[in-house]
């Protein structure tokens, strides 16, 4: 009976011991998989971390492209590119400065004839920026001469202020046109060597051409792009310089008739 007693205890001893090495097993193979997917986890978010810094910017590749299309006339184009946004910003800040309330300029120069006269119409345009203003001031500096010689002045002078506001405009215009010439003389050049290449390697190889043919296609690209630029700043000042002259056109009427109001 011992001995069956005993029999029992030992089986159940090595059952139980068995489960628990069974849990334990089964317990480690799970951590384990755990701790590999971890892993597996951040080395993708590792790879993919790197190809994104791998991969080049837009601006990277536009330097990468300019630096292969030669210094020769990619410098020219780049020097196009900066005087004409040199000029373009200038005038555009010009222009800005230029513009004037004409409506309350009018209203200013009407209320100061009432009450101190052409003196005092003068005084407010002295103390108004803007071409509208100087013109105003031209047109009553000869009011005592007659509202014909006041007109006269007001339209030689308008012209004189229409040159100044179209100043340096002409470069744009000739940078505009400039660049993509280069670009295209770029690229015949660039055929050229490629085919004296051809000649003195006497074949027709792809691997003999594509370098050249390639700088040749950068450098009219980029005077392209240089010129699609500087026409966009140059069709904006152009609207504003019309905007600026239209405003001077009727405030130079809405003038003489005060002063001809003024004269009766």
């Amino acid at each position: 009976m011992k001995r069956l007693f005993s029999i029992l205890a030992i089986t159940g001893l090595m059952t139980f011991g068995s489960v628990q090495a069974q849990d334990s097993t089964q317990t480690e193979e799970v951590a384990t998989e755990q701790v590999q997917e971890t892993a597996a986890d951040e080395t993708a978010a590792v790879a993919t971390e790197e190809e994104a810094a791998a991969e080049p910017t837009f601006t990277q590749k536009m330097k990468t492209r300019f630096i292969e299309g030669g210094p020769a006339f990619m410098g020219i184009v780049l020097i196009c590119l900066i005087l004409g946004l040199a000029i373009a910003i200038e005038r555009i800040i010009y222009l800005n400065l230029s513009t004037t309330n004409t409506k309350k300029l009018i209203s200013d120069v009407e209320d100061a004839l009432k009450s101190g006269g052409v003196d005092a119409a003068k005084e407010v345009c002295r103390n108004t920026a803007g071409p509208v203003a100087s013109i105003f001031y031209q047109g009553l500096d000869r009011h005592s001469h007659g509202i014909d010689s006041a007109e006269k002045a007001v339209v030689a002078y308008g012209g004189v202020q229409m040159g100044q506001l179209e100043k340096n405009v002409s470069w744009i215009s000739l940078f505009i046109a400039l660049a993509p010439m280069l670009g295209f003389m770029g690229t015949v050049i660039g055929m050229i060597e490629a085919f004296d290449q051809i000649q003195s390697a006497g074949s027709m190889e792809p691997s003999l051409v594509a370098g050249g043919i390639k700088v040749a296609l950068l450098t009219t690209v980029f005077g392209l792009i240089v010129a699609i630029i500087l026409q966009i700043f140059y069709n904006y000042i152009i609207a504003k310089i019309d905007s600026i002259v239209n405003d001077m056109e009727d405030a130079s009427i809405s003038l003489i008739d005060v002063l001809s109001d003024y004269k009766k």
